[in-house]
């Protein structure tokens, strides 16, 4: 049953698309972490996401996982590039689930 307290936000994927330069940090194209449940964020066992490339990525977040106009510009586009010159990583943000969450549930 739907409260008033109740919201939507969508389970987001970040998925390395691809490496135009060298990977310094080791990430690989098909790497990716998941941020789920508002503020959760797995990786994959016996995997790593680098830090630099997480930094450049996180502010986008909170928007995505909102449901946006159509004409906004953060609902159309979903590439980011991560701030190291020499790799050239560019990273895809992509909306797996939508869910609901409580707002009591959360701080």
């Amino acid at each position: 049953m739907s409260s008033a307290n109740d919201f939507q936000l969508y389970d987001l994927r970040v998925t390395v698309v691809a490496i135009e330069g060298r990977s310094v940090c080791g990430l690989e194209v098909g790497d990716y972490f998941e941020l789920t449940e508002s503020s959760r964020v797995r990786i994959p066992a016996g995997k790593h996401f680098c830090l630099y490339a997480l930094q450049a990525v996180t502010p986008l977040l909170p928007a995505k996982q909102r449901l946006l106009e159509a004409a906004d510009w953060l609902e159309q586009d979903n590439l980011v590039a991560c701030p190291d010159p020499d790799e050239r990583l560019i990273m895809k943000i992509e909306r797996i689930a939508r869910r609901t969450l409580h707002t009591n549930d959360l701080t």
